[in-house]
C-alpha cells in the first residue's frame, strides 16, 4: 500500500480544501492540509468553463501532473463521470494514476453531468455505475475509489442508500453521498450505510452549512470544500482589477496583496535560486 493511500484510508478524519493548480495547491499545504481535493468545479470555472464535464481527460491529467510536480499530499482527483463508460473510466484510472493521483472521485450522474447541486439531473443505473467502478479496480494498482451517488435529488434517499451499499460491495473506498439536505439526512445516511464516507460542505448548494466537526461526529471521515478557495481568490480578483480600473493605482490596496517574499516563499524561490548557484560553483570547479 502506497503512503499516500494509507494516509487516506487510516485517516480518522480529514478536512480536505479543494484547489484548482499548482500554486493553491502550495498554499493548501502550507496552511497545515493533510490531502487535497482537486475540484472539478473549480478547475473548469478556472479554465473559463462550465461544470458540465466538457473538459477533457488530457486536460485534467495536465493539472494532476502539475500538482503533483510541487506537492507531497494526498490527492483526491474528481473526475465527473469517469469521462464515458466503463472502459473508458478503466482508462482514465490508468491515466491519472500514473500523472499521480491517488485517489479518483467518480459519480453516477449521466452524461454530460450537472454541478451536484443543481435541479434536473439523472442518474444512471445503479449496475451501470457499478460496472465502472469494477473497471476502476481493475485498472488501478493502487488508487483509491470514491464513489459518489447523486441519486438523492433524483430518485430519493433509499436508492441513494442502495447504490452506496452497491458501490462498496463493488470495491469503492469511500463513498460520497452528494447533495444531502440537511442534519438528518447525513445521519440517516451514515447510519444506513456505514463506512468511509465523504460529505460536501459547499457553499451556495442545497447542504446547509455543517461544520466539519459535527459532520465528524455524525461519522464522516473526510469533509471537502470544494470550491471555497477558488470562489475567495476569484472575488479578490475581481476587486483588484476595478481599483486598477478605476484608481489607476494598487496604493490604496497593497495590505490586500501577498507580498513578493511571501509569494516567493511558497513557491520555494530561494532553494532555486541557491540550486543555481551551487551548480555553477560546482562546475567551476569541476572546468579547473
Amino acid at each position: 500500500m502506497s503512503s499516500n493511500r494509507e494516509k487516506l484510508l487510516s485517516a480518522d478524519f480529514m478536512i480536505v480544501p479543494g484547489v484548482f493548480n499548482p500554486f493553491s495547491a502550495l498554499l493548501a499545504k502550507r496552511a497545515g492540509a493533510q490531502a487535497l481535493y482537486l475540484s472539478g468545479a473549480a478547475l473548469t470555472s478556472s479554465m473559463g468553463l462550465p461544470d458540465l464535464g466538457v473538459i477533457s481527460l488530457e486536460e485534467l491529467v495536465y493539472m494532476v501532473r502539475k500538482i503533483k510536480e510541487v506537492v507531497d499530499l494526498p490527492l483526491i482527483v474528481d473526475a465527473d463521470t469517469g469521462f464515458g463508460e466503463p472502459l473508458n473510466v478503466y482508462r482514465t484510472v490508468k491515466v491519472l494514476e500514473a500523472a499521480g493521483a491517488d485517489a479518483i472521485q467518480i459519480e453516477d450522474q449521466l452524461s454530460p453531468k450537472k454541478c451536484g447541486h443543481l435541479d434536473d439531473k439523472a442518474v444512471i443505473p445503479k449496475e451501470e455505475m457499478v460496472a465502472k467502478i469494477l473497471a476502476a479496480k481493475e485498472a488501478s494498482k493502487d488508487m483509491v475509489i470514491v464513489a459518489r451517488t447523486d441519486a438523492r435529488g433524483v430518485t430519493g434517499m433509499n436508492d441513494a442508500v442502495e447504490r452506496a451499499k452497491a458501490y462498496m460491495k463493488a470495491g469503492a473506498e469511500i463513498i460520497f453521498p452528494e447533495a444531502l439536505l440537511n442534519e438528518d439526512e447525513f445521519l440517516e445516511f451514515s447510519r444506513r450505510v456505514g463506512g468511509r464516507l465523504l460529505a460536501n460542505m459547499t457553499e451556495f448548494g442545497k447542504t446547509p452549512y455543517i461544520t466539519a466537526s459535527r459532520f465528524r461526529e455524525m461519522g464522516y471521515k473526510y469533509v471537502i470544500f470544494p470550491v471555497t478557495s477558488f470562489r475567495a481568490a476569484a472575488k479578490t480578483m475581481l476587486e483588484v482589477y476595478q481599483v486598477l480600473l478605476s484608481e489607476g493605482t494598487q496604493r490604496n490596496i497593497l495590505d490586500r496583496l501577498m507580498t513578493r517574499s511571501e509569494q516567493y516563499e511558497v513557491i520555494n524561490y530561494y532553494f532555486y535560486e541557491n540550486m543555481d548557484k551551487e551548480l555553477a560553483r560546482k562546475a567551476s570547479l569541476i572546468r579547473e
